[in-house]
């Protein structure tokens, strides 16, 4: 089985997979699990904005988390103090979440390195003292409660994110056009500017990449993705809480987007996935679940150091060198009689 065979397989299983979740899902354990697997789509687009800086262009965010509850807020401000319909709320929020990312952007762009690290920080940490402190608008720890205005209405129809079904198709779809957007953009000619520039930026300048206009790019897009997250979470969980603007958030990203794989399409979403998955099942019989979560990542980071798809890659492209060394016809070398 060639490794072009292998890949279309797994790519084609894993979207019937998706597709049936809401009827396979409960048909084997219950409701529950629709509803996690809906987070974990959720998250993993979070962790694609942490990857996207991190994995492609070089840069060590921690302030993600920022731009997340701002697509939150936007939604819940949206809904619940200026009256907005489903679509301009979500609309606010992308805007809020990008237009921060642009603001801060600004200034964390012109570094590099724990440089760059410590400002997505310290940025993160303001907004967050500012979002509790202003418990009035943003309801601090407590968090604002609304409930989520109907998505579409078809004559006498109303299709609401009330209806789980609809909820997490939904969410799949959003996901889904976020991925295709950013793998378009990393194989178009900017994203090969972005990767010039992890490789090493001095040499992008010096062959005429503006590196300061790239990397802001790159935070922009970065923060598009956290803030489409963030108010996805916040329709799926139906409030917003400044406690999602704490880098501790950020940092969870970071750790699944490097288990899963830094600089692969779909590391984020299987490191999502993995510490997901191992949370809901582990906290329900033990308090103390994130030990695990620790030592796994602490194993994955010495065995596996590009992570769970960079290894099945590393795997993929032996298997590819093998097939094209079977695919050549041996050679005829003719032998001269003595």
């Amino acid at each position: 089985m060639t490794r072009r065979t292998i890949e279309i397989g797994m790519a084609a299983s894993f979207a019937a997979f998706l597709i049936a979740v809401p009827w396979l899902i409960p048909a084997l354990t219950d409701n529950f699990w629709v509803s996690v697997i809906t987070e974990i789509l959720i998250w993993s687009l979070f962790a694609a904005s942490a990857n996207l800086l991190f994995g492609y262009v070089g840069l060590l965010s921690f302030g993600q988390a920022l731009y997340f509850g701002f697509g939150m807020y936007g939604v819940a401000l949206g809904i619940d103090h200026f009256g907005l319909s489903f679509w301009p709320a979500f609309g606010l929020g992308i805007v809020a979440a990008m237009a921060m990312a642009l603001l801060s952007g600004v200034f964390a762009v012109r570094l590099s390195w724990h440089y760059f690290a410590i400002i997505t920080v310290v940025f993160s940490l303001i907004f967050y003292f500012l979002a509790v402190s202003m418990k009035p608008l943003t309801g601090g720890d407590d968090g604002i409660n609304f409930s989520p205005p109907p998505v579409f209405r078809f004559g006498g129809a109303v299709w609401s994110l009330t209806d789980p079904t609809f909820q997490y198709f939904f969410v799949l779809a959003a996901v889904t056009v976020c991925f295709f957007l950013m793998y378009r953009v990393i194989n178009s000619p900017l994203g090969k500017g972005f990767l010039a520039i992890r490789d090493n930026d001095l040499r992008a300048s010096l062959i005429g990449l503006n590196v300061y206009v790239l990397r802001l790019i790159a935070f922009v897009m970065a923060g598009f993705l956290a803030g489409v997250s963030g108010a996805l979470f916040a329709f799926f969980g139906r409030y917003a809480s400044a406690t999602y603007m704490f880098y501790q958030v950020s940092g969870e990203a970071v750790v699944w987007t490097i288990v899963g794989g830094a600089g692969t399409m779909f590391g984020p979403l299987v490191g999502t996935t993995l510490f997901i998955v191992i949370r809901e099942i582990v906290s329900s019989h033990w308090e103390h679940h994130s030990l695990i979560v620790g030592l796994m990542a602490i194993l994955v980071v010495i065995f596996a150091p590009k992570g769970i798809v960079g290894l099945w890659n590393g795997w993929m492209t032996r298997l590819g060198e093998r097939d094209a060394a079977a695919s050549v016809p041996p050679r005829l070398t003719l032998r001269a009689d003595p």
